[in-house]
């Protein structure tokens, strides 16, 4: 394994994932509640920090499946969020991938998320991160 060491601060790069539900006219998006600070208690999507050895939508596959217990063959790539202030802990870059089921399958918290669970786009909860101006760019970019 590689040991890497910089001089200058880097940033972290995390993915996240938004999967959508149902039919356009009633879409429900999978959310977790985190169990860690930031934002312990509060409402996010499905993500985390990649690591050294996977590509991107594979972090994102894993980090859907630890924490939601959901389990999809892949995703798309939506878009970067890189915010600098997006994330407390520090710099953070999130690359958001997507990706669409049928039916909401049955979903539980596992990892560092509290519980897992379906929520109508209409009526979203105040959300951990920019995770609402996710859900809102993604809502615009595909209606």
């Amino acid at each position: 394994m590689m040991t890497y060491t910089y001089a200058y601060p880097r940033p972290a790069l995390t993915v996240d994932a938004l999967i959508l539900a149902g039919k356009p006219e009633n879409r429900k998006v999978l959310l977790i509640r985190r169990g860690k600070e930031p934002f312990i208690g509060k409402w996010a999507l499905p993500g985390g920090f990649v690591d050294m050895e996977e590509t991107l939508e594979q972090a994102c596959l894993r980090e859907l499946r630890e924490e939601t217990g959901l389990i999809l063959p892949h995703l798309s790539q939506f878009r970067v969020f890189d915010a600098p202030d997006r994330d407390p802990r520090h710099r953070t870059i999130s690359v958001v991938f997507y990706g669409f089921t049928d039916h909401p399958g049955s979903v539980a918290g596992g990892d560092d998320a509290a519980e897992a669970g379906w929520f109508s786009l209409t009526d979203l909860a105040d959300l951990a991160f920019d995770h609402r101006e996710i859900i809102e760019a993604f809502k615009k970019n595909h209606p």
